[in-house]
């Protein structure tokens, strides 16, 4: 779908997916003070840019109760996404950039480019499925991205890909880069203590042991088929 959106119009959709349709909670609605919250500015601000998108049919606004995407604002919410994760594959692997700062950087200046510019991006990186973060990178024309679960939803003799948000606290991802703990890198969860304790993972052929909280803030994209513990 070829929608000509601006900046704020992007992000802003770009938010109330993730507020909303990522969530996969039914009849769950984008507050005005969350969307604000999310995109670092006012609510009057969220407010008149929402307004914008219900007059192009982009989104439903109820005062008051929320706002969700029009089936229309959904799709252009995934293609907005689809655009970020192209960009920060380019900035990662054509400009060498660490995957960690790709996301700060595509937002500068991806909302300028050309559709066609997007097209053979894309195509001159080989057509890639995943984001540097280890996020999938939807196909056009999609109306909805498949979620990840976090890691801490694994269970022992599980296998799956480590993908990281570029929101993360820096101090959280220095920490997982001592573990090994990097997008793309293959776990498998050897043990998962109760109530609430901590799993015991094999990355890259060593034991690494990962409390609850962290283990939430790690997403993975799980192996079909389950390795045999030793």
């Amino acid at each position: 779908m070829d929608v000509a959106l601006s900046k704020p119009e992007r992000e802003t959709l770009k938010a109330i997916y993730r507020l909303t349709v990522a969530r996969h909670v039914l009849n769950t609605q984008a507050h005005t003070g969350d969307l604000a919250e999310a995109l670092g500015v006012s609510p009057g601000t969220v407010t008149a840019t929402i307004k914008r998108l219900a007059d192009r049919q982009l989104a439903h606004h109820r005062p008051y109760k929320g706002v969700v995407l029009t089936p229309a604002g959904q799709q252009a919410a995934v293609g907005a996404i689809r655009r970020h994760r192209i960009v920060e594959r380019f900035l990662s692997d054509m400009l060498g950039y660490p995957w960690n700062e790709a996301d700060r950087l595509a937002g500068s200046f991806e909302h300028e480019l050309p559709q066609e510019v997007e097209d053979r991006m894309f195509v001159a990186l080989d057509r890639p499925t995943t984001c540097p973060h280890g996020f999938p990178i939807p196909a056009p024309e999609v109306g909805e991205i498949d979620q990840l679960p976090p890691l801490y939803a694994l269970e022992p003799g599980d296998v799956a890909e480590v993908a990281v948000p570029g929101s993360t606290d820096p101090e959280v991802i220095a920490f997982l880069d001592t573990l090994g703990l990097r997008p793309g890198v293959q776990v498998e969860v050897r043990e998962k203590h109760p109530f609430g304790g901590p799993l015991v993972l094999r990355v890259e052929g060593k034991e690494r042991t990962v409390g609850e909280r962290i283990a939430r803030q790690i997403y993975v994209r799980k192996q079909e088929q389950r390795k045999e513990s030793a």
